[in-house]
């Protein structure tokens, strides 16, 4: 069966795939670079001649994935998701929607996994995970869970949303690409959807009922002393239609600022201490004195990051020349950052407007940490000390100029972007425009997802370099090689061998028994070499053995689109599960002992609701 060379490459090279990948030691990139080095110099010394005598596989078609569209459409919804996330969109729609959980901890839980797997039909899983991951361990811990029993629903609920669109997931638009490449019809953005939904839903109430009880209860809550635990004083201006103004104390205090705490309010000359009037509402001109980590103080405040500077009377005035209207400390892509006062420092004892800080550093401090009691005084009558940790606002620039400097030290892991609310509606009428052309089939989504990419870059929601930083060479390397691989497949009859023999073992079944099968079949690689590659090498195999069975090409190449996302059961099958898995203390056997029962229960699920839906049982 295998006399032919070529077929022999392919399947060695496969194999050969299987082990890298699968390597602990073995990085992606490295494994992918190898597998196109082996296919390249094993078809240079046995072609495959086609009747123009020319090598099909030479390496012009097998790097030819780095220009396929469906990893460049790829490429651009990355982007889109990053510029999403950078900019607080998804914190804005999150909030939004957990708002509607009335404040109960476990109702809060489940209604994100919920909005998560919807989000996730949408748009790329992994910076929805990002962003997700945080609130559901903040939900968590208010409901007394420990994190590790819903982070890997997490994921769970971002993989089955993904199966719900054609943008849903890399796999759903790296099968589109390769049915075209093979002469069929390709998907609509939503042909997949009914059956998707009909098995997402389902595979998240198992998640949350059964699979929630097979998560360990580990305890990850880590130091307290970390960076992002620091509680920072700050003080708060009340404005006129800005948030807080008009916010009433309810039982004395102001439970609706969630984790900031108010030590005291300045109303003119007077201090206000807790526990506060409940009719006391918050007026223009009052500030407040408050305590909270980085994180809730910018909550609170809603991305307007103006109301946490503090107000030292040295009013900046433009010169004639400069057309700008913002002092330089406020000019440009601002970022949050921690610096740390050093014993010794000339800057001990003098207060900021004594310094002068925000002129002399081009920096604004908007925090300050200090390991000592409860402090009601505002930051700026506050002389500084030595190990003092001063949370600032300014740029990349700026954060760089305060390395070297004397008497303080940059806390160099603790930068931050900071959100910015216009950049967010931009950010988000890009991705609707892209999401609503692609769903219309206006243009194809290779174009609309470009464009959005390169629309983001120009009006500077994201720099080029954190788009580069977000797409990542691993991801385009397994990609090109994944696709490398399926076009040797294609090429040498690899597949037709493979889906020749699944169909003699089954011969005389149904065709929704050989679905059933492939499905599974297609569900375990998954787990063993990621979704990705194994959506390439499939679908070549799904259409010759739908040809072979005598059905429909659609249901075998959705099969492989939903089968290729059942990686639940290790952790580098799919990549939000490898991004809850440091949070969550995960070890590789509680993947294993929660995916397999979730992959079974999706198969078995499948496999009723594709044939139906299919026709298959008539």
């Amino acid at each position: 069966m295998l006399a032919d060379p070529g077929a022999f490459i392919a399947f060695a090279s496969i194999i050969l795939a299987l082990v890298l990948y699968a390597a602990p030691r073995a990085s992606m990139e490295l494994a992918s670079l190898t597998i196109l080095c082996v296919l390249m110099l094993a078809f240079l010394v046995f072609p495959e001649t086609g009747a123009d005598g020319r090598n099909r596989l030479g390496p012009d078609a097998l790097l030819a994935g780095f220009a396929n569209p469906a990893l460049l459409a790829l490429v651009g919804l990355i982007v889109i998701g990053q510029g999403l996330a950078q900019t607080g969109a998804l914190d804005r729609l999150a909030r939004v929607m957990l708002g509607a959980a009335g404040g109960r901890p476990n109702v809060a839980l489940v209604f994100s996994l919920v909005t998560v797997l919807l989000i996730s039909g949408v748009l790329n899983n992994t910076p929805v995970v990002v962003i997700f991951i945080p609130i559901l361990q903040a939900f968590a811990s208010r409901a007394g869970t420990p994190p590790s029993r819903v982070l890997m629903i997490l994921s769970y609920a971002a993989i089955l949303g993904g199966m719900t669109t054609l943008v849903g997931s890399s796999t759903n638009l790296l099968v589109d690409g390769m049915l075209h490449d093979l002469g069929q019809q390709g998907f609509g953005f939503f042909d997949f959807t009914v059956p998707g939904l009909a098995i997402a839903v389902p595979g998240l109430l198992f998640a949350l009922v059964v699979v929630r009880r097979l998560l360990p209860g580990r305890d990850t809550t880590g130091d307290s002393a970390l960076p992002s635990d620091r509680q920072f004083l700050a003080q708060i201006d009340v404005v006129t239609d800005r948030p807080l103004h008009g916010l009433k104390p309810r039982g004395g205090f102001f439970p609706d600022l969630g984790e900031v705490t108010v030590h005291a309010i300045r109303r003119g000359e007077a201090s206000l201490l807790p526990p506060f009037d409940d009719d006391a509402a918050l007026r223009h001109g009052d500030i407040l004195i408050v305590s909270a980590t980085r994180a809730s103080l910018t909550e609170a405040v809603r991305g307007q990051m103006d109301l946490l500077h503090p107000s030292l009377g040295d009013a900046w005035i433009p010169r004639e020349d400069e057309s700008h209207g913002r002092p330089p400390w406020l000019r440009g892509r601002q970022m949050l950052s921690e610096i740390m006062i050093t014993p010794g420092s000339e800057l001990i004892g003098r207060t900021l407007e004594q310094i002068g800080f925000r002129y002399r550093y081009n920096c604004v401090v908007v925090g300050v940490q200090r390991r000592t009691a409860r402090i009601r005084r505002p930051i700026t009558d506050l002389p500084l000390s030595a190990g003092d940790v001063l949370l600032i606002q300014g740029t990349a620039e700026a954060k760089t100029g305060l390395r070297g400097r004397p008497g303080i030290l940059p806390i160099e892991w603790s930068a931050s972007d900071i959100p910015s609310a216009p950049e967010a509606w931009r950010a988000l009428v890009i991705f609707s425009i892209v999401i609503g052309v692609a769903a219309l089939d206006i243009v194809p989504i290779v174009i609309s997802a470009l464009a959005g990419a390169v629309a983001m870059l120009a009006i500077g929601v994201m720099t080029l370099r954190q788009a580069g930083r977000s797409i990542g060479a691993d991801l385009v390397l397994m990609i090109a090689a994944a696709l490398a691989l399926g076009k040797a497949l294609q090429e040498t009859g690899g597949a037709e061998i493979l889906s020749g023999l699944l169909a003699s073992l089954l011969a005389d079944a149904p065709p929704q028994v050989v679905l059933s099968a492939f499905f599974l079949l297609v569900a375990v690689f998954s787990n063993l070499v990621g979704a990705k590659a194994v959506a390439v090498l499939f679908t070549p195999i799904a259409v010759s053995l739908a040809v072979d069975v005598g059905a429909p090409v659609e249901p075998f190449a959705v099969a492989v689109v939903f089968a290729a996302n059942c990686a639940f059961a290790t952790p580098m099958g799919f990549p939000t599960n490898l991004l809850v898995m440091g949070p969550a203390g995960y070890r590789f056997m509680d993947f294993v002992r929660a995916g397999l029962p979730m992959v079974l229960f999706v198969w078995a699920i499948a496999s009723v609701v594709l044939p139906f839906h299919y026709g298959l049982w008539d």
